[in-house]
């Protein structure tokens, strides 16, 4: 039975990770399987595995085929590596003391190059936060320096509106007050027509006066003689 070393797929639409497993060839991509030897996560930067060393090392041995992602996954963890070294003491090329010390230091290189890519990575994303935040700074900026104009602008037109306003109830307050009438208040020409009415002495009207009475009482006798004249008619 061919064998190979392949990923299976899993997550959500958009966010996808797998499954490294130990499968039969002629097994459907996501159908059944031998073994599950790690898993691969795409989706952080860099990316993370999760790889059972030793397994992987054994499968490749005995011949398993990994397909070229998969075989990109071993050779960055050291399994291939480590397949290669243990050849060369098969071969008695070296011992096994000196393949597990060139694995080591190939190890410790590896490790070293993650770590300054991850470095870098930290850096450019705090340059780029950092270029965002002053970037979100001067458009705050520039927002406060609009409204604050804005603003004043606002109170101007409030004081000019104000004044306005108080300017046309001022008139209308004048009109609105009571005139006084033309007749309590002499004019000129009233003034100038009027004469001084004299007065006449108590005493000199009822002096003319009495005269009128001495002639009413003169005409009494002779409405009394008319009287005395009826009955001589009869």
């Amino acid at each position: 039975m061919a064998t190979k070393i392949r990923l299976q797929r899993h997550g959500r639409k958009g966010y996808a990770f797998y499954h490294i497993v130990i499968a039969d060839s002629r097994a459907p991509r996501d159908g059944k399987f031998i073994e599950r030897i790690g898993s691969y996560n795409p989706n952080t930067n860099p990316a993370t595995v999760n790889l059972k060393f030793e397994r992987a090392l054994y499968w490749l041995q005995v011949g398993a085929q990994p397909t070229d992602t998969t075989r990109n996954i071993l050779s960055g963890e050291g399994v291939l590596m480590k397949k290669h070294l243990l050849g060369g003491v098969k071969k008695g090329a070296f011992s096994e003391a000196e393949a597990e010390q060139k694995f080591e230091a190939w190890l410790s290189a590896k490790q070293n190059a993650v770590n300054m890519e991850i470095s870098k990575l930290n850096e450019a994303r705090q340059s780029d936060e950092k270029a965002r935040l002053d970037a979100e700074k001067t458009v705050n900026k520039i927002r406060a320096e609009a409204l604050a104009t804005k603003k004043a602008e606002q109170e101007a037109a409030k004081k000019v509106a104000e004044a306005t306003a108080a300017a046309e109830e001022t008139p209308a307050m004048e009109a609105s007050t009571p005139e006084t009438p033309a007749a309590d208040v002499p004019t000129p020409e009233d003034t100038a027509t009027e004469t001084p009415v004299e007065e006449t002495p108590t005493e000199d009207v009822a002096a003319t006066e009495t005269p009128a009475t001495d002639d009413a009482a003169a005409e009494t006798p002779a409405a009394d003689a008319t009287d005395t004249e009826t009955p001589a008619t009869e």
